[in-house]
């Protein structure tokens, strides 16, 4: 039972999907079926229900990936661990990023660090803040940059950047004349909200609960998984939304979306760098981390 295979079936335990796990590991669907079949004879248990498409761990197979994911993991320290006495800056890292600043803000800071660590690989995972903390949480990313604080006293959760949520409507909407609404204005719009375990969502509705305004008076029309499809469904004035300033930068510069300010409320969110508190960083991780600190708002 080696160390490969257990990987190969970590992802199709994480994806619930033969194809998408072996996407993750670049490899062919017939390759992995023929790792899980290998691993599942050499075990004598059956590691996966077939459901159609999809495939379900059985508790065997949730057994194995809680040693797997422990073995994985320490694979991973040990190579650290070795890179850092031979005081080699080289290899991957493994960083998550949730919604926003996995697409609008990591890409570049990654160009920039790649400057001077020409040898190394960035993996990027790009996912909502409360997958991306679990993934921190578990092991399986070094670190991470998430839009809300997540309470786990195992994670750590140092501010980075700054950043505004404001109230995106269509050009052709009835307030675009207005220079702002009441909250009372925003429960009677039809509203488009992002996913549960969004950074975006729980920072929306945290700040309207301390303003005293009960969520649950949104006209909720839609729920969406990301943020580029909401931008596209608020230009189709399917409803409004609340999104990140940095998101709709360019829509708003070319007016394809306006903004408009809601009365008495702010919206000023912050990113965060999320590492777990136990967990020793690899030297690469800790270079990066100084990398972020020596790059973020200079008013953070």
């Amino acid at each position: 039972m080696d160390l490969h295979r257990l990987e190969v079936f970590c992802k199709v335990y994480e994806t619930k999907s033969f194809s998408r796990g072996g996407k993750a590991c670049m490899l062919s669907q017939p390759t992995v079926s023929e790792h899980i079949r290998y691993l599942e004879t050499f075990l004598d248990v059956q590691l996966f229900d077939r459901l159609g498409r999809q495939v379900l761990p059985t508790r065997a197979g949730d057994i194995l990936y809680n040693y797997a994911r422990r073995l994985l993991n320490l694979r991973r320290e040990a190579t650290r661990a070795l890179e850092q006495y031979r005081g080699k800056m080289s290899g991957e890292l493994e960083l998550g990023g949730s919604t926003i600043p996995g697409q609008y803000i990591l890409p570049s800071l990654i160009g920039k660090f790649k400057q001077t660590f020409s040898d190394i690989r960035i993996k990027l995972v790009i996912a909502d803040t409360m997958n991306i903390t679990n993934m921190v949480l578990e092991g399986s990313l070094e670190l991470g940059v998430v839009g809300a604080r997540i309470k786990n006293s195992k994670l750590e959760f140092d501010r980075l950047f700054d950043d505004e949520l404001v109230l995106a409507i269509s050009p052709n909407h009835k307030w675009a004349a207005r220079s702002s609404i009441s909250l009372g204005d925003l429960a009677s719009a039809p509203f488009i909200m992002r996913e549960q375990g969004s950074g975006t969502r729980m920072m929306m509705l945290q700040i309207l609960e301390q303003a005293e305004f009960d969520p649950q008076r949104l006209n909720v029309v839609a729920e969406m998984g990301s943020t580029d499809a909401i931008r596209q469904a608020v230009k189709a004035e399917v409803g409004v939304s609340i999104l990140s300033r940095r998101a709709i930068a360019d829509d708003l510069d070319f007016r394809k979306l306006l903004q408009i300010r809601i009365k008495d409320i702010s919206f000023a969110r912050h990113f965060y760098l999320v590492t777990h508190k136990n967990r020793s960083r690899s030297p690469l991780g800790e270079a990066f981390v100084d990398f972020l600190a020596e790059n973020r708002d200079s008013r953070s």
